[in-house]
């Protein structure tokens, strides 16, 4: 096909209201795909948009075009070939930007592809013209009545004859009365064929202008059904577009479906360690009362361990007076006995001796 879209994005379409030159009027009731096409066949970039099945956008980029960013979602240029501005608005300053750096992209091919075309069109009218010149060249004054050379040389035949026979004096007026009927039959002739030529141009110039009236009425053809045919590309672009659309939302909805299923696998298990979580809290709320207890017979058993120590402590003491005691009872005894000894010894003595 001789147009395809290069590049195509989103946008709300506006164009500027005809009466006021001031207010905008929406042309979508919602975001559109706006495209670049590029025509192959005549070389040319344009921007269009169709919502459903209307062109709303049909606008071909010249050089002398420029995109203005009014705004950072907005952007807005003015065709002056369909007489108006048109407005986008973007659902973000990167797809504004993006657009704005393609329509400078496409303008400069645009302006590229405009020299060529007319370096190409003066290379093509250069043999024109030189053929017109040979064509229009009879109709010239020097073409009728002869040039300054030939309108000169019947005189230098007539000087240069008696000037070469000198003694031939009725020769020259012969000679020259002939010279003057082949000029006037050389005009003559001339004028029939000049009549001609001329004739012949202006048959050729009405027939120029008939193919003018027939090529731009066949150029205004071709260029209504190359609207229609690119209208119907768009609308097939668009089904296609929204049939990957499509496709992508399936793909996206499945994906969805298979993280939901996932989320649900992770809340069952989160569910399940709750629930393990919830025996283990009361587990331990069982554990922290036991330990309480734990700890309230552990302080009672530290009351009696020191009431405990106390008496230890008291049972020592009595002990260390008791054993204190005893020791002073051993020493007495110990002396007591010791006397005791003695008053033996001197007892058996005393019986020894009576």
């Amino acid at each position: 096909m001789g147009e395809q879209p290069i590049y195509s994005t989103r946008a709300h379409v506006f164009q500027i209201d005809p009466n006021t030159k001031k207010n905008w009027v929406p042309t979508s009731k919602h975001a559109v795909t706006v495209s670049y096409f590029y025509d192959s066949t005549r070389n040319v970039y344009r921007i269009i948009s169709l919502d459903g099945s209307k062109a709303i956008i049909n606008s071909t980029i010249t050089p002398n075009m420029t995109f203005t960013k009014t705004s950072q979602k907005f952007g807005q240029w003015a065709d002056s070939r369909a007489n108006t501005v048109y407005g986008l608005g973007f659902s973000s300053e990167h797809h504004l930007s993006k657009f704005a750096e393609k329509f400078q992209e496409f303008k400069e091919a645009a302006r590229l592809a405009k020299e060529k075309s007319q370096e190409k069109m003066e290379l093509t009218s250069t043999p024109s013209q030189e053929s017109a010149g040979e064509i229009q060249s009879p109709l010239t004054p020097e073409s009728i009545n002869g040039t300054d050379d030939e309108r000169t040389t019947p005189e230098v035949t007539q000087n240069s004859e008696p000037r070469a026979e000198p003694t031939q004096n009725a020769l020259p007026f012969a000679h020259s009365s002939a010279i003057s009927k082949h000029w006037e039959a050389e005009l003559a002739t001339l004028k029939g064929n000049n009549a001609k030529l001329t004739a012949a141009l202006l048959e050729s110039t009405a027939n120029v202008k008939q193919w003018k009236q027939q090529l731009a009425a066949y150029q205004e053809e071709a260029e209504r059904l190359h609207k229609r045919v690119t209208e119907l590309e768009c609308v097939s672009s668009q089904a296609n577009a929204v049939h990957t659309h499509k496709t992508e939302l399936n793909q996206t909805i499945q994906e969805l479906e298979a993280t939901l299923k996932k989320k649900e696998e992770e809340i069952e298990k989160l569910r399940e360690e709750i629930d393990n979580a919830k025996e283990l809290q009361a587990q331990r709320d069982s554990l922290t009362q036991k330990l309480q207890e734990v700890e309230v017979r552990n302080k009672d058993l530290e009351g009696q361990l020191s009431d405990l120590e106390q008496r230890l402590e008291k049972s020592q003491s009595e002990q260390e007076a008791f054993r204190n005691n005893l020791k002073t009872l051993l020493e007495i005894l110990d002396g007591k006995i010791f006397e005791l000894t003695e008053l033996r010894d001197n007892l058996a003595k005393l019986i020894e001796c009576s």
